[in-house]
C-alpha cells in the first residue's frame, strides 16, 4: 500500500467531512420538513437542502477551525452529495412528483430510532 501526502489526507478528509455533512444535512431537511408537513417542489427540497447543508459545513468550520478544511471546496461537496442523496430517494427510488411528507419515509440512512 503505497502512503499518502498531507494534501491526499486533506482531501480524502474532506470527502469524508462532506459526506457526514450531506446526510447530517438531510436529517435536518427532513426534520425540518416533517414539522412544518407541508408538500414542496424538488426545486424548493433542493434549495432547502443545500441551505441547510452549508450552514453545517459553516457550523463545522467555526467549532473546529478551519486550519485544514477547504470550506468552499467541502461546502460543495456536502450540498452535490446531500442532493444526490435526495434524488437517488425521492426522484428515483419512490418516483415522487414533489416532496410530500406525508406519502414516504425518510430514506433508511438516516432513518433514527423514532421511524
Amino acid at each position: 500500500m503505497r502512503e499518502m501526502d498531507g494534501r491526499e489526507h486533506r482531501h480524502l478528509g474532506q470527502e469524508v467531512l462532506a459526506g457526514g455533512i450531506a446526510m447530517e444535512g438531510l436529517k435536518k431537511f427532513e426534520e425540518h420538513q416533517r414539522r412544518e408537513g407541508k408538500p414542496v417542489s424538488h426545486t424548493f427540497a433542493k434549495a432547502l437542502l443545500a441551505g441547510i447543508t452549508g450552514a453545517e459545513v459553516d457550523k463545522y468550520a467555526q467549532e473546529h477551525g478551519q486550519g485544514w478544511l477547504n470550506r468552499e471546496a467541502t461546502m460543495r461537496q456536502a450540498q452535490q452529495n446531500a442532493e444526490r442523496m435526495y434524488n437517488d430517494y425521492y426522484v428515483q427510488q419512490q418516483g415522487a412528483a414533489m416532496y410530500d411528507p406525508y406519502a414516504y419515509g425518510p430514506p433508511a440512512e438516516i432513518r433514527g430510532p423514532r421511524w
